[in-house]
């Protein structure tokens, strides 16, 4: 009697360690969810790399105008249509 209690209660325990290993939640959906965490986070880390060049250039872009821009109003004397240049020349005495 006692024995077969006991095998009852090892088949049954058994029956939820193995629900436990891979059963819905179990040991291959961890790792079948690990390995997608660690796709998704390479992606993401080629999209931050990708985003950090991105920004880089346009600033590149941003601040490569206003190079431009000053070099043709200083070198050039350029003005923009509705702006008046005045100058002043120093004079020496």
């Amino acid at each position: 009697m006692t024995r077969s209690v006991t095998l009852v209660l090892a088949a049954l325990l058994a029956l939820v360690q193995a629900d436990l290993w891979f059963g819905k939640g179990g040991l291959p959906r961890v790792v079948q969810l690990q390995t997608q965490l660690n796709a998704q986070r390479a992606a993401n880390d080629a999209a931050r790399e990708r985003n950090t060049r991105i920004a880089a250039e346009v600033r590149d872009l941003k601040e490569g105008l206003e190079m431009v821009e000053e070099r043709a109003r200083t070198d050039l004397g350029m003005v923009r249509p509705d702006e008046i240049l005045v100058q002043i020349s120093a004079t020496r005495r």
